[in-house]
């Protein structure tokens, strides 16, 4: 049997599976975020809500510059960002709006994230990782 059970206000917590909306910040953990960091389209994803002036939601990255990926498999990078507490889901209708969650995650994390993102930009020759 799975249940749905709100913690502390930040989400749900669904079954076995901890699929949090919004994780709160004190349990998110480094080696987490890191993992949701280690792949490149991950991180382009993140960037991209980052810049962005409101919600994603996974439709708007089928067709990213370089690359066309699957609808399945950017949802398991949403979910992968969302449950590393990276990134805020909200249910609108039958998608989810993404928004980013660096400010909150900033006096835990520091500049971690926004390193992480100018280390890629630099490997991969970019220079907007901070914007």
């Amino acid at each position: 049997m799975t249940r749905s059970v709100p913690r502390c206000g930040h989400g749900v917590y669904s079954g076995q599976h901890h699929l949090a909306r919004f994780k709160p910040c004190h349990l998110i953990c480094t080696e987490v975020g890191g993992h949701a960091l280690s792949d490149p389209v991950r991180v382009q994803i993140l960037k991209e809500i980052i810049r962005s002036n409101s919600p994603k939601t996974c439709s708007d990255f089928l067709n990213m510059p370089d690359r066309v990926i699957p609808k399945s498999t950017l949802s398991q990078h949403f979910r992968i960002l969302r449950e590393a507490g990276l990134i805020r889901s909200e249910r609108s209708g039958v998608a989810l709006k993404n928004t980013p969650r660096c400010q909150e995650l900033q006096p835990r994390f520091g500049r971690m994230i926004a390193e992480i993102l100018a280390a890629y930009a630099q490997e991969y020759g970019r220079k907007d990782a901070d914007e």
